[in-house]
Parts: structure tokens; sequence; C-alpha cells
């Protein structure tokens, strides 16, 4: 079976994250490895990761999101890559089920899940209002069904799985959207022009917090952040996200 190589960047979220990787090691039937990125958090990350054997690096300064997935890639030994955020609980069945749509077909280069908070075609209304409710929810939803696989333009970056081939094929996020935003979709929109689909799937659905440490760190200035990593997008493309995706 093949490997999949987990990268969570974090920053001061340690309760966050210790759900995250309880949730995986609890749900998880595939081999897999994780790699935690620490952005210079101050709450006890990095020994929390020592006493639990999880590779890591731990940054002397908060580097951003692009950046710190990059360092993580570099060090995946994986055959699949996943981007996680740190504040995403996972379930039953969730990474066989990306796993089989990611290779459904030569040409699918990323695959994303359902979720409760996200962006675009991935956010689902949901009926639970709490954990249990969720594992429940999430046993219902996430029974294998290539049926309930969707081809999309953009898929968001809280859960996104691609294929080694397509890293060697267009490389590393690009940093210019540090802090984050849109390095996601420029992440897309690369892959795309190289010819490969996006698929979501939705027989996977996974619970996010929703933009926990942006919310933390740029809780003021997160709609200029915004848009001006918009502004970078449409520099690099001339194609305005917006209407783009």
């Amino acid at each position: 079976m093949t490997l999949t190589s987990i990268i969570i960047p974090t920053y001061n979220g340690l309760k966050l994250l210790h759900s995250c990787i309880e949730a995986i090691r609890t749900y998880t039937d595939t081999p897999y490895e994780i790699i935690v990125i620490d952005n210079a958090s101050t709450d006890g990350t990095g020994e929390y990761c020592r006493i639990n054997g999880i590779p890591f690096i731990s940054l002397p300064v908060n580097c951003g999101f692009p950046a710190a997935c990059n360092m993580g890639l570099q060090m995946a030994s994986g055959d699949e890559l996943l981007l996680l955020n740190n504040d995403v609980i996972v379930s039953q069945g969730w990474l066989s089920n990306l796993k089989s749509a990611l290779y459904s077909a030569p040409d699918i280069g990323i695959v994303g899940p359902l979720t409760n908070y996200a962006s675009g075609r991935q956010q689902v209304q949901v009926a639970y209002s709490d954990m249990p409710g969720f594992h429940a929810e999430a046993q219902r939803v996430n029974i294998p069904d290539p049926a309930k696989w969707m081809e999309t333009g953009r898929l968001v970056g809280l859960c996104f799985l691609f294929k080694r081939e397509l890293l060697n094929a267009i490389g590393l996020l690009d940093e210019r959207f540090s802090p984050g935003h849109y390095e996601d979709d420029d992440y897309c929109y690369r892959a795309r022009l190289r010819g490969y689909r996006l698929l979501i799937a939705g027989d996977c659905l996974v619970h996010h917090e929703g933009s926990a440490s942006f919310k933390e760190v740029y809780a003021s200035g997160l709609r200029e952040l915004v848009e001006r990593n918009r502004s970078i997008f449409m520099e690099k493309w001339r194609v305005d996200p917006l209407q783009y995706f």
C-alpha cells in the first residue's frame, strides 16, 4: 500500500493539534506519516510532538502557511501528500475514500473532502452540533461511493491531497501568498494548466473549525490580507479568481 505524508502547519494551537492528531490516529486505516511544522508556537507544541514521537520542525519565527507547508513537503517521503489544517477533525474512512478518488484516473491531480466550513462547493449543511454528532454523521457520509465524486475548478487547502507526481510537475506552493490565502487557488490553477483534474470526494466528510490560527493572529487585518493576495493572484495570472473559479 502507498504511504501518505500528512503535513500539519500549526501556530499556538496545541489543543486543536492534539485533537487533529488523535483523530488521525483513531480513524486512519492506510499507511501514513505525520509531519508537524510549528510556526514558532509558545504553547508547548514542540514538547507535545517530542513526547508523542511526531516528526516536526520548530521554526524560530512564524513563516506563514505556504512556507510551512513547503518545508513539510520537502521532508515528506510519501507517495501522496496531504496538507491538513490543524483545526480539522477526520473520521472513519476519510483517507481511504480520498485516495480512491485520487487514483480513480491518471489525470486526477488533487482531491478534497466535504466539510462544514469552507468557501465554495466543499461546504455542506450539517446536522451535528458536537463531536459525537460529527462522527455519527461522518459514518453515514463516508460510505465509499464514486457516484458522489464531483469534478471542480478549485479545492480549499484545509485538507488537500495530491500525488507526488503533481509536486514533481508543478513544484511547491508559491510563498508570495504568505502568510496565507489564495496559495491553494494558485496551486489548483497551476495543476489545471498542466492538464490535471480536481475532485471533491463527496464520500468524505471532515470537521473544520475554520481559520483558527488566522483569526487569532490576523483578526484585525484579515480582509486586507485576503484582498492583497487576491491582487497577487490577478497580477500573476491576469485572472480574477472570484470570477474564474
